[in-house]
């Protein structure tokens, strides 16, 4: 079936069948590393502050840098700049998200593209099987070969399903990864929170500053 499609199909078949595989890399990668990045907030930051009710400030850092996700780098930050008082830290904590969130939407855009010109390939590649369609008709008028035709007209329909076939799954990854996005950036919100609720609680002194 696919062979015959990628036949019929012409020229613009085979640029959709990249640009899917490239939808699909992107989806796949993307989906093993929010998978990887997300953790439980909640639960990691209970942890530390039992560690921090401890005073270990080193055994935190540690167990920061061996978790892995935009979280745990957020609360190195937070305790790395924790003798700036409650402001600094809080500015802290905004520059780290600057950096964090872009990081998470990296190659999202190049996602939406693909399922936003896909149709327009499709429609692309009918109008060309249509200007073969005429080429022929003018040519031969009544007499052209009806495998010509069948040709041209073939290249338009395929082309224009298979468009649509690819930006109907990749408009629905785009926006399922970016609800994980989303989901992992109210984490750190709530993470920054509570980071600072915590070293409010443990610098009494700095919480007024």
């Amino acid at each position: 079936m696919l062979p015959d499609l990628l036949r019929h199909g012409g020229v613009m078949m085979w640029v959709l069948l990249a640009l899917g595989a490239v939808a699909t890399v992107i989806f796949v990668e993307r989906l093993l590393h929010y998978h990887r990045e997300q953790i439980h907030a909640l639960d990691f930051i209970n942890g530390i502050r039992n560690v921090l009710k401890r005073d270990n400030v080193v055994e935190a850092i540690s167990i920061c840098d061996a978790t892995p996700g935009p979280v745990p780098r957020l609360v190195k930050t937070a305790i790395l700049n924790r003798d700036k008082g409650r402001n600094g830290v809080r500015d802290a904590l905004e520059q780290a998200g600057l950096v964090e969130v872009p990081r998470l939407e990296q190659k999202l855009s190049l996602l939406a593209t693909i399922a936003q010109i896909a149709p327009i390939l499709g429609l692309l590649g009918t109008v060309l099987g249509l200007i073969q369609v005429f080429s022929a008709v003018q040519q031969d008028g009544l007499a052209a070969p009806a495998g010509l035709l069948a040709a041209g007209v073939w290249k338009g329909l395929v082309s224009t399903g298979a468009g649509l076939a690819l930006a109907v799954p990749c408009y629905a990854g785009y926006n399922y990864l970016v609800t994980r996005v989303n989901a992992i950036v109210l984490d750190m919100e709530k993470s920054s929170t509570e980071i600072l609720s915590l070293l409010g609680e443990s610098r009494p002194g700095e919480a007024s500053r």
